[in-house]
């Protein structure tokens, strides 16, 4: 049966497809019978939905925050569209175009994805030293990385907090170092452009899809600032340790000088980063969230 968006159902639709679970409860009928509230969701909506048979076995087979299949019928309860739920199980995430792929369930950006990644490769064109242009082209080549870096939020729940958002504020502090080292041409540009292109690669392993944003286990034991040092650390091996120390320490200390040995920044580059990182996350912040008192 063709998966059918939440936002298209209709009373008396036979349904079977995968949504994003939002909500279990079991509860309890006025005759004491045993049941299941829940709530689905896909990008086009949420639908409560309910399991009034086996609902003790089928509770076992998923958890709130999983994607499930779900076969049932749309019913209409006082003048509200339900799911009847016959059969549930949780579904494994994936990606691509498989009805179990996050981008069903989780807010995307509406930046177009490959418009973006040809403003990252035309940024990094921009870098003309060699042992930093191909340390890029390294990163750039690597499918798993860019796909990765394609499909990962910022955070879960600032700015830039769905997917592709990882992609769209790359882009966004990247261009904005370009454009500083126009104005202060004694700013090193193809460190500060390799800086920015790379400063939050940590966070293409810090999180898991599913029906929510959620942590991997590395990105909440250690945190996106130690999985880039881990990831730019295992890819410049081929740099010496000039441009490779220049280069962690503005990718360690983007978010404050508190990150860096006494508190201190040790160049204009890693200050430009820091600046620049706080000035796209705090502005989209501002349109995405409103600005706070």
């Amino acid at each position: 049966m063709p998966a059918v968006a939440i936002g298209a159902l209709r009373p008396g639709q036979e349904v079977t497809g995968v949504f994003a679970c939002t909500r279990k409860d079991r509860l309890t009928t006025r005759t004491g019978s045993s049941y299941l509230a829940l709530e689905l969701r896909d990008r086009s909506g949420t639908i409560s939905a309910r399991a009034f048979r086996d609902a003790d076995a089928l509770a076992g087979r998923f958890e709130r925050g999983e994607l499930v299949r779900v076969s049932g019928r749309v019913e209409r309860f006082r003048d509200e569209l339900v799911v009847e739920v016959g059969a549930i199980e949780r579904v494994e995430p994936a990606t691509g175009s498989d009805e179990a792929d996050p981008a069903r369930f989780l807010p995307s950006t509406f930046r177009d994805l490959d418009e973006l990644d040809g403003f990252l490769e035309h940024l990094a064109g921009e870098v003309h030293d060699r042992p930093l242009s191909a340390l890029l082209d390294r990163l750039l080549s690597d499918g798993e990385l860019r796909a990765a870096w394609r499909r990962a939020p910022c955070t879960r729940g600032g700015h830039h907090s769905y997917l592709g958002g990882l992609l769209e504020h790359t882009v966004a502090v990247a261009t904005l170092a370009y454009e500083l080292c126009q104005v202060h041409p004694r700013l090193n540009q193809d460190l500060l452009l390799t800086a920015a292109i790379t400063h939050d690669l940590g966070r293409t392993r810090e999180f898991t899809y599913g029906a929510e944003i959620g942590l991997t286990d590395e990105g909440r034991l250690l945190g996106h600032l130690v999985i880039g040092e881990r990831i730019l650390s295992e890819r410049s091996a081929r740099l010496d340790d000039d441009r490779r120390l220049a280069l962690l320490h503005c990718v360690l200390c983007h978010h404050g000088p508190s990150s860096a040995p006494g508190g201190r920044f040790a160049s204009p580059e890693a200050l430009a980063l820091y600046r620049l990182n706080a000035l796209d996350a705090t502005v989209k912040g501002a349109l995405e969230h409103g600005i706070g008192e």
